[in-house]
């Protein structure tokens, strides 16, 4: 029996240490294709390159060939794998190992959503999997979550157009509660935009904030890694407020 071909991407980069260890910890389970971007390309949401050429560089690790890298975007590189004929079409994307959650608003802005959310435009079930830390480097516990779910999706489907966000503590396999099934959270940031000047005295801006919690739902995503579960949110790209139709039809816009 074949294995299940699976596509690693993630927003870090083909080099960064999450999705190493995702590879190695998937090895035995399906045919692996590793194609992302070249250099990190964190916070890019869907964004795609239509202006500029897609350069496509073949990474190699302790002399094996390791995956390509890609001189774009996350979502780039989903659509290049798969529609350019790069790799056979995968049974499944799995974006990450992200460094750092992706929950609340991180979810709009995430490369490594948008990923996961490109398989699912080509039809194809995808996971997103980041760690709550951005200075643990040892994702082999998060590895482990990731065999889990992926030992599912391929046993149960997914339905059409809905990715499984999912988001890990930070610490030991061990010390995690348990898997959590939860929605989108509220959270957001306080951003500021420091202004500086270069030595040249030319003006620039450096973008930074804190994130904030606006309620402790414990079925919010942000709040179940906090409390030290695994966070596992569906999702998908139809963005239709339904609930606002009719209020909104109330309007008469058009033509009597």
């Amino acid at each position: 029996m074949s294995k299940p071909k699976i596509l690693l991407t993630n927003d870090d980069g083909i080099n960064a240490q999450g999705i190493i260890t995702l590879a190695e910890s998937l090895a035995d389970m399906a045919e692996l294709y590793i194609v992302a971007p070249i250099f990190e390309m964190s916070a890019m949401g869907h964004a795609i390159t239509i202006s500029d050429p897609l350069k496509v560089t073949e990474i190699y690790r302790d002399g094996h060939h390791f995956g390509w890298g890609i001189g774009g975007t996350p979502a780039d590189c989903v659509k290049l794998a798969i529609n350019g004929s790069l790799i056979p079409r995968p049974d499944m994307v799995i974006s990450g190992i992200n460094q750092g959650a992706n929950v609340g608003v991180d979810i709009i802005y995430s490369g490594t959503v948008s990923a996961a959310y490109e398989g699912t435009i080509l039809n194809i079930p995808a996971m997103a999997i980041s760690l709550d830390s951005f200075t643990q480097t040892d994702f082999s516990d998060a590895a482990k979550v990731a065999r889990v779910l992926v030992s599912k999706i391929l046993e149960e489907g997914l339905p059409q157009g809905t990715l499984l966000n999912v988001n890990v503590p930070s610490g030991p396999y061990e010390s995690f509660k348990g898997y959590q099934i939860t929605s989108q959270g509220s959270g957001t940031y306080e951003e500021k935009l420091e202004r500086r000047e270069d030595p040249r005295k030319r003006v620039y801006y450096w973008l930074y904030g804190t994130r904030i919690y606006k309620n402790d739902n414990p079925e919010f995503d942000e709040n179940a890694v906090r409390n030290g579960f695994v966070s596992v949110t569906p999702l998908h790209y139809e963005l239709t407020n339904k609930s606002f139709m009719d209020s909104l039809r109330s309007w008469k816009l058009g033509k009597d």
